[in-house]
């Protein structure tokens, strides 16, 4: 049968309007009334099957044949629910039109190169926001106005922000190529082809003029472009970017010069309308993690109130100039709060110093870091980041906690070489940083049994560091911890007899032995200096 995975409140969208937002390049209606009205959206579930609200929009996720899609739709017509998205071969398979035509279930069409996870984001942010008639970032007038200009140029066009990530697109875009498909697949363009625009330096040429500037093919199987910067003044707010084949007439450059200027208007429209609400959720949420004052009010206005929730923070991996790091920061921020809403409305980003925080709604810290791990993967190929998962908390008011646990796992994380973590994951190790913060030891004591070791094997080039800590990590199994360096039992045994006397170390000693094992777990993450 299938599984409820979202609602759009009591709010309803018209089918046509969403085949219109997302264009044939990703589904297109084939069976059905395209005013059918959308309220809820569900996957294909066979396992755990499960009810199918009215007006449900349906991802036939998985259903790959024409009897299987039949059968469904009979459960869906029974259900009243508005359309059901196949692939090919059934979605153009005439028993599967009819059966959709006797249960009065829409059927639409999806095309084969659409990932089924992007295509789930992209309908469940148009049904969350369809009572305000247009996307949170005030997509809908831009959808509108970039059909607009492609009928205007005469050629598909897209909008996009001055990093790359798509705002709008026109329709018509299933007659362009594989690099804008992924840009509107993605919401950004790929990285790859970013790296040729900059490396032939079209981005160079777009910021030095205000007339529109052709791109021959910059990668094979593409067609060329030609784009214009958006501009306010001297500050350019974005690109519009037109699929052609050839260099267009002079008319339809002035056509697009005249666009670029109506689109930095809107844009300008925009920040100002919508720039409100996302800052001062930023302020309702350094309030909670910053314990300045009663809770209440603000995790009333962020809408969080008896969730189970938690804080996330990530940083820039290295170091840059001052005015480079606080544009990476924005962006940093800009993407966290947009992928934070795709998983939930009441989120919030807030920047702390060189950290952006991020407030997520979850069950687990398991399901929280999957969000996030998700987030460094996109964001590392441009910028690497690092991120730290606190623990989740079941009051707003404990927020501070989780932000606390958040930047000890960034501690840790600065010197293990991991992306990201969670504070569970990394439980033995905040436990030793903590301790040795509550102990007041911001510098490790130079004549212990570690430091020690340290001194000899940098004047001598031995290892017996790393030789105490293969055999205390292994319990004291010589012949295991001696495979793990690649050297014969013998030649451990004596390595071993050289550190203890080196270091004054009785390995006997239950307590030099955890003496040793936290001192060696502080060096290696130096959290100490």
């Amino acid at each position: 049968m299938t599984r409820m995975t979202g609602t759009a409140d009591d709010t309803a969208l018209p089918l046509a309007r969403i085949v219109d937002n997302l264009g044939p390049t990703l589904l297109r209606v084939v069976q059905g009334n395209r005013e059918r009205a959308v309220r809820s959206l569900s996957i294909v579930d066979p396992v755990d099957g499960g009810a199918v609200g009215a007006a449900a929009l349906v991802l036939g996720i998985g259903v790959t044949d024409a009897a299987r899609a039949t059968a469904l739709l009979a459960e869906l017509g029974a259900a009243q629910a508005a359309a059901l998205l196949l692939k090919a071969p059934p979605a153009a398979d005439p028993d599967v039109l009819a059966a959709a035509a006797a249960a009065d279930v829409a059927v639409l069409e999806v095309s084969r190169g659409v990932a089924w996870g992007q295509l789930f984001l992209l309908l469940r942010r148009l049904l969350e926001h369809a009572d305000t008639g247009a996307s949170e970032d005030g997509a809908g007038d831009l959808f509108q106005l970039a059909n607009e200009v492609a009928a205007l140029v005469g050629a598909p066009i897209t909008i996009e922000n001055a990093t790359g990530g798509l705002l709008a697109f026109s329709v018509g875009q299933e007659d362009t190529d594989d690099g804008r498909i992924r840009t509107i697949l993605g919401r950004q363009v790929p990285e790859q082809y970013q790296q040729s625009l900059q490396d032939e330096g079209v981005f160079g040429r777009l910021t030095r003029t205000t007339e529109p500037v052709y791109i021959p093919s910059f990668a094979p199987g593409n067609l060329p472009r030609t784009a214009i910067a958006v501009r306010a003044g001297d500050s350019v707010l974005g690109f519009l970017w037109a699929v052609v084949r050839e260099p267009l007439p002079e008319r339809n450059l002035r056509a697009l010069k005249a666009a670029a200027a109506m689109v930095a208007v809107q844009l300008l429209h925009e920040r100002v309308v919508t720039a409100a609400g996302p800052r001062l959720r930023s302020e309702q949420l350094t309030v909670l993690l910053s314990r300045d004052g009663d809770p209440v009010e603000p995790a009333r206005r962020l809408g969080v109130s008896g969730l189970s929730l938690c804080v996330v923070a990530v940083e820039l991996e290295g170091g840059s100039a001052d005015a480079e790091r606080a544009a990476e920061l924005q962006r940093i921020y800009d993407a966290l709060g947009i992928h934070l809403r795709l998983v939930h409305r009441a989120t919030a980003v807030a920047t702390l110093g060189d950290v952006v925080y991020g407030l997520v709604p979850a069950p687990t810290e398991e399901a929280a870091l999957q969000v996030v791990e998700e987030f460094v993967k996109r964001s590392g190929s441009r910028t690497p980041v690092r991120a730290g998962v606190g623990r989740v908390v079941d009051d707003p008011a404990h927020l501070a906690v989780s932000r606390a646990d958040a930047d000890d796992v960034l501690r840790v994380l600065r010197f293990s070489g991991r992306p990201a973590a969670s504070a569970r994951s990394l439980r033995t190790d905040l436990m030793i940083l903590r301790m040795a913060d509550v102990a007041g030891l911001r510098e490790m004591p130079q004549d212990g049994h570690v430091a020690r070791l340290l001194r000899h094997d940098a004047e001598h080039g031995t290892n017996l560091t790393r030789t105490l800590e293969a055999y205390l990590d292994r319990f004291g199994e010589v012949s295991r911890a001696a495979a793990d360096l690649h050297v014969h039992p013998n030649t451990f045994r004596y390595r071993l007899a050289r550190l203890a006397e080196v270091a004054g170390l009785d390995l006997g000693d239950r307590d030099a032995r955890l003496q040793a094992m936290i001192d060696l777990r502080l060096y290696r993450h130096r959290g100490l200096r």
